[in-house]
């Protein structure tokens, strides 16, 4: 589709960011989001939670505050009750309160398949946000959720998930995103994505991309909801990791790594937490004021691009870089590495192509 240039708008859909950003003035700008689906668990009253978790996420992802939201349903009103869509709604707004914003209305459907999300407004600061183009070489990734919602949502509907994992999945992904936000904002970090269906690998090159730099994951350390690698390996298999796979095969290269952390980092995700590329400097304050984050939070690192060949004993991607630059755990260990490899054609702000791919590796 072609762009359209306007001043006004800030961030449009060219980095693949979280959400619209259009300024006002100086000091103020909109930020612009819509998101729906179908259920994922049960209860319509969790599913309303989740739904608005998951659409607020995209204003918190990008340094802004939620101030308005607006329902979108398709309901099937010859096969459910409207007592299922009321306590969605309910589940939906006692959500979006909880974000300090207003539920003021929306709009519905008459469809097959029951649909919910919303359509939010929000505002931020245009001098200070989170965006995919600001990760910095040496930047640390702070992912603030443990991954393996789409595993586990698919063992809940196949009866394959205990109590204990299906609470711990539905309370991660009725977990608003606010408070990773708000601790990146106060600590001056400027780089932030929320990772939801295109899984952490996906999000990360969509950093890497406009960003201009190469990212390294440590695979076997990515933090994951009970027991989500184990269910992979018990043949639980998704719709969207398969997508997400293809998508991102041309790019990477992960024969060297270990299935499950592939399958983990391909996972999509409803309602997952913040990846962010913190300071080096600034990592110890993060995490001090964000009490959330689970245990394993910090594993990647972002790196240069270079076109020359793979040096010492680091891996990574689309040309190397030099081992001794990682900090010394990430040539211990499996990892996931984002960068340049394979061509896929896009536009930097500055309208200059580049290039983006991925791989990975164990070094």
């Amino acid at each position: 589709m072609p762009s359209h240039a306007d001043p006004r708008l800030l961030v449009g859909r060219e980095t693949f960011d979280d959400a619209g950003i259009f300024v006002v003035r100086d000091d103020l700008a909109l930020v612009q989001t819509v998101d729906f689906f179908a259920p994922i668990v049960d209860d319509p009253y969790d599913f309303g939670q989740i739904a608005a978790a998951n659409a607020l996420s995209d204003v918190f992802a990008m340094g802004g505050e939620p101030l308005t939201a607006m329902a979108i349903v398709g309901f099937p009103s010859t096969k459910l009750p409207m007592s299922v869509l009321t306590d969605i709604l309910r589940g939906a707004q006692d959500k979006v309160l909880e974000s300090g914003a207003v539920l003021v209305g929306g709009h519905s459907i008459i469809d097959e398949e029951l649909k919910f999300g919303l359509s939010v407004t929000g505002q931020a600061d245009p001098r200070r946000l989170l965006t995919n183009a600001a990760a910095q070489v040496g930047d640390v990734l702070v992912l603030t959720k443990p991954l393996g919602t789409g595993l586990l949502a698919t063992a809940g509907k196949q009866d394959r998930l205990d109590p204990a994992a299906r609470n711990a999945l539905s309370a991660s992904m009725r977990a608003l995103n606010a408070q990773a936000s708000r601790a990146a904002l106060a600590l001056d970090i400027r780089c932030a994505t929320d990772v939801t269906g295109f899984g952490l690998l996906g999000h990360a090159s969509h950093i890497a991309t406009a960003s201009n730099v190469s990212i390294r994951f440590d695979g076997a350390a990515l933090p994951e909801l009970p027991g989500a690698r184990a269910l992979w390996e018990s043949g639980i298999r998704t719709g969207g990791a398969e997508r997400n796979e293809e998508y991102l095969a041309p790019l990477a290269n992960w024969s060297a790594a270990r299935p499950a952390d592939v399958a983990l980092a391909l996972d999509p995700q409803t309602s997952g937490g913040l990846l962010l590329a913190v300071p080096a400097q600034r990592v110890e304050d993060y995490l001090s004021a964000s009490a959330t984050i689970p245990p394993g939070a910090l594993g990647g690192w972002c790196l240069p691009r270079s076109s020359k060949p793979l040096s010492g004993a680091g891996c990574g991607v689309g040309g190397g870089f030099d081992s001794h630059a990682l900090p010394p755990r990430a040539l211990r260990s499996q990892t996931i590495s984002v960068g340049h490899r394979a061509p896929l054609r896009v536009r930097s702000r500055g309208n200059a192509p580049y290039e983006f791919g991925a791989q990975l590796c164990k070094s």
